[in-house]
């Protein structure tokens, strides 16, 4: 073996050989393990030692080669030191694996000695991978944080029973590029499709004693990797060419993809979990550790990857230009993306956060990430740093209390709908900062939420205790599906106008996929654990009136630039008035009781939000009294009464359009 280098991690194939490089600094020395079609294991000591990186190269080694590695150092537990090299370990910058990991006490490393159990036959193999692909004329939509509407789904829930999809590519990589699926992004005016994590996971042993799977997959094995358990193999293809082709397809109608990744936490899980990577290679700078180096369990699954280090920044940065180089994606949104910016305490200047924007690939792309973790001081809306965006839960929150329960006054409804300048009004940072949301991945979908005012998650094997249990939805008197007519009219209502809400509200709106259709998952509010109907779309037969009604409201919205994350709104731009047409007063602000607000966008558009259960005469501002004006398509029609005065429907929102 020749000493290589340690330019790029993980292994390398240069077309001649494989240079493999791995960091582990506390490490006395690291053997790579080779694996023939037999399964038989040769091992090579890595002779380069660069800083932290440990390398070598073989010449001849070429893309399908099976590898991991075993690492020898100190075994001090109490220290963070957990070098055990009967334990096989899969490279953390891996660019593929093969095989499954078994639930095995031979993944334990031991207590207060080292187990000497080899665990290479519960251990999935790494590959080298020919990272070569014709991209063509393929280019970056780029599309303007102004003109995105994001788009979240889930491969296989979002393709496994899609209408004109072939059956056999159903639920994989290759269906996203269908033109089927395509088209009908493209019919609801979607610029982003924002994808739940394709890193390459695993199940936690508890979900697969209990039948379960890890069905979001969000329990991280190997961040380089894409989980091959999405793909068709069609043709042949690798996972990583098949979502390569579907990131090619898509770019040609125009559509961004965007990753969900997950650097919070791994699939290594708590103290008692199985050391699969590493733990074994670098834990003491690898998690966040407290007494007697127990893993801080910042995360909710049972440790907290510490990224504020220089090796660490480098393991994700080199993760993420991966993805871009590789695969052509958009964008990222970071889970718990409070982690990113530990040192331990939370900053906007973390070594990472720096490194993100700085790196001349990485800024120029789509960022987004959820502000909080379950750390201490975990809770940080508005306090990323340029050029960040972050899922707005409090715009999320308030716009279902305005129209749902009702017990949320008009100061902070028109706080969240003119973009949440409290929040993301500082240091040049722009309204498109604010990704606006009702629903998401993780809780319940719209259709839920207008139908159950509890969770159903029985199924999840957690005795219905998991999943948020204030979700500020309401049954609309009907716990269930089943509803009679009145109840059915009253819940599309409500559908509408939350819609409407998000889709005219300043910042950047996400949609989450199926709630175009009304998609259902019986009540069940936290389906990760669901790889079955309950968490696939159950797309209907014909699209629904719904989805041509929500397409008319995105091109209202394209229509009404100031609607949109250009710039803050100013005093002189945009007024606000009660349902009586009068300029809001203090107390009206604060009066819980008020169920009207007009906003004024200069002299182009009247937006009318009206929760009330009851018509209500049309009273519109002064300035709009003498104007003619015609209203938008997509909105609720007003009623006429018999005085033939203008009335606003119950529970809508109406735009008003000036012709003047």
């Amino acid at each position: 073996m020749e000493w290589g280098s340690d330019r790029r991690l993980g292994a390398r194939f240069d077309g001649r050989g494989t240079n493999f490089v791995l960091q582990a600094p506390d490490a006395d020395w690291v053997e790579l393990c080779l694996f023939d079609a037999e399964g038989v294991e040769t091992r090579h000591r890595l002779p380069g030692r660069s800083g932290a990186c440990h390398h070598g190269y073989l010449a001849g080694v070429a893309p399908g080669q099976r590898y991991a590695f075993r690492v020898h150092g100190r075994w001090a537990p109490d220290q963070g030191l957990r070098f055990n090299p009967a334990k096989l370990l899969i490279d953390p910058c891996a660019l593929a694996l093969v095989g499954e990991v078994l639930d095995d006490p031979r993944l334990e490393d031991g207590a207060a000695s080292p187990d000497p159990r080899d665990s290479a036959p519960c251990v999935p193999r790494c590959l080298v991978v020919d990272t070569g692909f014709d991209w063509g004329s393929d280019r970056a939509p780029r599309v303007p944080w102004s003109d995105t509407l994001i788009y979240e789904a889930h491969v296989r829930g979002l393709t496994q029973s899609f209408p004109g999809v072939e059956p056999k590519l159903c639920g994989s990589y290759a269906a996203l590029g269908e033109a089927a699926v395509i088209a009908h992004l493209k019919r609801l005016g979607v610029t982003t499709l924002e994808l739940l994590p394709v890193q390459h996971g695993t199940d936690e042993p508890r979900l697969r004693r209990l039948g379960l799977s890890n069905y979001w997959g969000y329990n991280v094995l190997a961040p380089f990797a894409l989980d091959p358990r999405h793909a068709s193999g069609r043709d042949g293809l690798s996972p990583l060419d098949e979502f390569r082709l579907a990131v090619r397809a898509l770019h040609a109608a125009g559509i961004e993809v965007i990753l969900d990744v997950v650097f919070n936490h791994s699939a290594e899980l708590d103290a008692e979990g199985p050391t699969l990577s590493l733990r074994g290679i670098d834990n003491r700078h690898a998690y966040w550790l407290g007494q007697r180096a127990a893993p801080c369990d910042w995360s909710g699954c049972g440790n907290a990857l510490r990224l504020d280090h220089g090796e660490a920044v480098r393991w994700v940065m080199e993760c993420l230009r991966s993805w871009v180089e590789l695969c052509h994606v958009d964008g990222f949104r970071f889970d718990l993306g409070v982690a990113l910016g530990r040192t331990p305490g939370f900053t906007a200047q973390a070594p990472l956060l720096s490194a993100i924007r700085q790196d001349p690939v990485l800024s120029a792309c789509k960022l987004i990430t959820e502000p909080w973790d379950l750390g201490p001081d975990g809770y940080r809306l508005g306090g990323f740093p340029f050029p960040f965006g972050e899922w707005n839960d409090r715009f999320r929150d308030a716009v279902r209390r305005f129209w749902l329960t009702g017990d949320i006054a008009r100061d902070e409804f028109a706080t969240r709908l003119a973009g949440s300048s409290d929040f993301f009004d500082h240091h040049g940072r722009a309204p498109w900062t604010s990704i606006n949301l009702l629903t998401s991945h993780d809780g319940f979908t719209l259709h839920d939420l207008l139908c159950f005012d509890q969770r159903h998650n029985q199924d999840n094997g957690e005795q219905g205790r998991d999943g948020h249990g204030d979700n500020f939805s309401a049954n609309h008197g009907i716990e269930g599906y089943t509803a009679d007519a009145t109840t059915a009219e009253a819940r599309d209502r409500s559908r509408r106008a939350l819609l409407s809400t998000l889709l005219l509200a300043h910042g950047t709106p996400m949609l989450l996929g199926g709630d175009e259709f009304a998609n259902g998952q019986s009540g069940n509010n936290n389906a990760y654990c669901q790889d079955n109907p309950i968490g696939w779309l159950d797309w209907p037969e014909r699209p629904p009136a719904l989805i041509d009604w929500l397409a008319a409201m995105v091109r209202l919205r394209g229509e009404l630039v100031d609607a949109r994350g250009r710039d803050w709104w100013h005093p002189d731009q945009v007024a606000w008035f009660d349902g009586d047409g009068r300029a809001m007063s203090a107390e009206a602000w604060r009066d819980p009781a008020g169920e009207t607000l007009q906003l004024s966008l200069g002299e182009r558009a009247l937006l009318i939000f009206h929760r009330g259960v009851a018509s209500i005469p049309l009273m519109v501002p002064p300035m709009w009294q003498a104007r003619r004006w015609r209203m938008a398509s997509a909105c609720e029609a007003l009623l006429e009464d018999e005085d033939d005065a203008w009335r606003v429907p119950p529970r809508a929102v109406v735009v008003l359009l000036s012709i003047d």
